[in-house]
């Protein structure tokens, strides 16, 4: 969250904007649809401060560095994810941010079973090992 904190009147102004979502005292969302443009504008060349003052943000109010920090995570995210990841929430107790398993295959399941076996018995060993070695020490004592 950003050290800036907004006004009432600072508030109104951004949520008149009909790039934003929402507002509080210390944060702004931004609309997916603006995110996805913004990402757009930035691969046809134009810079974090233009996009925004372009789309009716007064980077005074919003803070020099906001532009090019909020442009550079969408830029991973729509590199990762795609288009799509704007308009899912991949956070908190509604998030689908982790992939379900019923989406795996039968191998791949396979596969994964068959790795956690082989950890399992790589941790059984140790253990055994381990209270072999507490056995030795007992006797030596």
């Amino acid at each position: 969250m950003s050290k800036i904190t907004f006004n009432e009147h600072q508030q109104r102004v951004l949520e008149a904007n009909p790039n934003v979502a929402s507002v509080s005292d210390r944060a702004i969302q931004y609309t997916p649809e603006f995110k996805i443009h913004a990402v757009k504008e930035y691969q046809t060349g134009k810079g974090p401060a233009q996009i925004f003052s372009e789309n009716g943000f007064d980077l005074t109010v919003i803070g020099p560095k906001k532009a090019s920090s909020s442009l550079n995570r969408w830029r991973t995210t729509f590199r990762l994810y795609g288009e799509d990841a704007f308009f899912e929430e991949r956070r908190g107790k509604n998030s689908t941010g982790r992939p379900s398993e019923k989406d795996l295959s039968a191998e791949k399941k396979l596969e994964k079973a068959e790795a956690r076996i082989k950890y399992l018995e790589a941790e059984n060993e140790l253990l055994k090992k381990l209270e072999e070695l507490e056995r030795q020490a007992k006797k030596r004592s």
